[in-house]
């Protein structure tokens, strides 16, 4: 019998390289041999510095609108000041409810797709409904101070590994940073003879 692997997710629901990712993300999970272990970050943790992603915005732009376009799925931005501390904080209710999947892709497809902010308590209430969270849980849940502080104990974790930006696959002491790692993150699960088929 094959023993799982833990594969460490390090994630912020703000970045649109994360958004990408949420399209074939899971593919490490379906395919192989791996427990997910999830690491939602919250505020700018994980992304570049606020002056620094002023200066990106349009590279970045650029980039995810050639990506997107390529994958054949939408890209409608967000507002500017959309902050992703709270979705975070729900995604740890969604995870011990069994249904982070469904409530990652959908609250990304929001933000991304729909370019709605995700800040905004009432939207994140409308995606828990669609996936299936009761509302005052949530409502709950994306206060709490103990889920706001396992974000940040979160990126205390990432940083300690040498984690420097979002998405992040962490698998044994292999770091795998990028929306476009997902398929090495699948070659090096294959290398170590974890694929499921």
């Amino acid at each position: 019998m094959t023993t799982p692997v833990d594969v460490k997710l390090y994630f912020n629901f703000r970045s649109p390289y994360c958004y990408i990712a949420s399209k074939t993300l899971f593919a490490v999970f379906d395919e192989f041999h791996t427990n997910l272990i999830w690491r939602p970050l919250g505020g700018w943790t994980g992304r570049s510095s606020p002056d620094r992603a002023k200066v990106k915005v349009p590279l970045t732009r650029q980039d995810v609108a050639r990506i997107t376009k390529k994958m054949g799925i939408p890209m409608n931005p967000p507002p500017i000041t959309t902050e992703p501390t709270k979705a975070g904080a729900g995604s740890l209710l969604a995870q011990s409810k069994g249904l982070l999947r469904p409530y990652l892709v959908e609250m990304m497809r929001a933000e991304w797709a729909s370019g709605l902010d995700i800040g905004d308590t009432e939207v994140i209430l409308n995606v828990g409904d669609m996936v299936g969270l009761e509302r005052a849980e949530l409502a709950e849940a994306i206060e709490s101070p103990a889920n706001l502080e396992q974000l940040e104990k979160n990126w205390e974790e990432a940083q300690a590994l040498g984690v420097i930006g979002v998405p992040t696959f962490v698998i044994g002491e292999e770091i795998f940073w990028g929306s476009d790692r997902i398929e090495y993150v699948k070659e090096h699960l294959r290398d170590l003879r974890l694929s499921r088929l």
